[in-house]
């Protein structure tokens, strides 16, 4: 029996301590914080302060990471896909006409005048673009790049009509003639658009989209070859 005070007077102590070590636990990381931020204040409002706040900055600074890893950059390539850089627009009379070698036009002949506007589309395609073709060395990085090619040659049919047709007394009209014509004005706006550079501006306009591409991953240097 002359054990028992003693007991509770040494659990009372004991929860006494406990507690008096939460406080103590709870008071640290309030003061602690509270330090920090009066720290942060300090070094970041008091400019001649620069030792202490490039060492602050040391201290809570973050470290940016951009991955430029060849995969990557071959990825980021690729979609960009059919990337269209070049459209060529034409407005052009094309003839067509079918002609009988004995008798004169005004007889057997027939020809049509066609008033074409179409447009050539040009550009390169990265789809098949391989790491291989991919140079990576520090912040420089050479690239392979696939040849410019011409994507489409497209007719406007709502801007392109029938400017005169002429057939002869003897004969009727071709229903062939006009297909014809706008097969032959599609090949003639493209060697237009070839004889005027369209591939040469393509493959131009083409690497300085893809140097904004590589130098926004952080690359200084990009040499195409």
């Amino acid at each position: 029996m002359p054990a028992g005070p003693n007991v509770t007077s040494q659990a009372a102590r004991s929860s006494r301590t406990k507690a008096t070590i939460g406080i103590a636990l709870v008071a640290g990381i309030f003061l602690g914080a509270a330090a920090v931020g009066s720290l942060a204040w300090v070094f970041s409002s008091n400019p001649r302060a620069g030792t202490l706040s490039r060492l602050w900055s040391g201290i809570s600074g973050r470290t940016l990471h951009i991955d430029i890893s060849q995969p990557t950059i071959v990825d980021r390539i690729q979609k960009l896909q059919r990337l269209e850089t070049v459209v060529y627009t034409m407005d052009k009379i094309v003839s067509g006409s079918k002609q009988n070698a004995v008798f004169p036009d005004f007889l057997t002949g027939d020809r049509v005048l066609l008033l074409v506007h179409g447009d050539v589309v040009a550009g390169i395609d990265f789809s098949d673009l391989k790491a291989r073709d991919v140079r990576v060395s520090a912040k420089e990085v050479h690239l392979h790049m696939p040849a410019a090619e011409i994507f489409s040659t497209r007719l406007d049919s709502a801007k392109t009509r029938v400017y005169s047709r002429q057939t002869g007394w003897l004969v009727p009209a071709d229903p062939n003639l006009e297909t014809l014509a706008r097969q032959e004005a599609e090949r003639m706006l493209q060697q237009d658009a070839q004889a005027d550079g369209i591939l040469k501006n393509a493959q131009e306009n083409a690497e300085v989209a893809v140097r904004g591409l590589l130098q926004g991953l952080g690359f200084e240097t990009v040499v195409f070859n």
